[in-house]
């Protein structure tokens, strides 16, 4: 690998994990896009689960003290069944159909947050939660609906991204052990994953920090234009 190709990888590891550290999620938006394009569409998203598997490995111990188990529960026992049914079920569907879904289901949370209706979003996150898990086999789709799925917890920011980083932990471990089992993970991939944990303690500090300064709305403001750049990827893919 060329020395600009891997300055550039960690440039990309280092943003992803920062971002990810302060919203809880939205490592994959930067990750698994760079990752595709240097290293091939498989070897790129199998590496990218590697790395935000162990990053978030770190993610939950740094909010190791706001992470609402007995809420999170229920979301990730909603995706791990939402991801079996859909392995078996929805892996055939066609992508654009899911992606517009995934569009759908953001344009309806928000109206929901924006009209302060929180029945409905209460009623919505066990949905999204499924729907997370049974999309999680079209790159790209699942980090949305889970983003939406714990948003409707109704947690403040810091136990927002606890929660978030457990869910994330448990999908990115799971896709982890997948490509591993079907040997698209191997000891230089898991070699890589080493190199970049100083990258990892650096960018969840920094993360963390930010998360702890910049406030509600603040984080509001973040959550959503994550969202919204999940949303534009899936939009140009269609």
């Amino acid at each position: 690998m060329e020395p600009y190709v891997v300055i550039i990888v960690f440039l990309a590891v280092g943003t992803a994990f920062t971002l990810s550290a302060a919203a809880g999620f939205g490592g994959s938006l930067i990750l698994v896009p760079t990752l595709a394009l240097i290293l091939g569409t498989k070897s790129g998203v199998a590496l990218s689960a590697l790395l935000l598997a162990a990053n978030n490995v770190v993610k939950v111990y740094a909010y190791r003290k706001t992470i609402p188990y007995r809420k999170a529960v229920p979301v990730i026992v909603l995706v791990a069944a939402g991801t079996f049914l859909g392995a078996q079920l929805l892996i055939a569907a066609p992508e654009k159909v899911v992606t517009v879904a995934v569009v759908f289901c953001f344009a309806a949370a928000f109206l929901i947050e924006s009209l302060r209706l929180g029945r409905w979003r209460h009623v919505g996150s066990p949905i999204l939660a499924f729907l997370s898990g049974a999309t999680s086999g079209f790159s790209g789709t699942s980090d949305p609906l889970k983003g939406l799925a714990v948003r409707g917890l109704d947690l403040d920011r810091m136990h927002l991204v606890g929660a978030l980083s457990l869910v994330s932990l448990i999908g990115d471990t799971t896709k982890t052990a997948i490509w591993t089992e079907a040997s698209l993970l191997t000891g230089r991939h898991y070699f890589v994953a080493l190199a970049c944990v100083p990258l990892m303690l650096v960018a969840t500090f920094f993360g963390r920090r930010f998360n702890t300064r910049v406030g509600e709305r603040g984080y509001t403001g973040l959550f959503w234009t994550v969202m919204a750049g999940y949303t534009s990827r899936l939009l140009v893919n269609l």
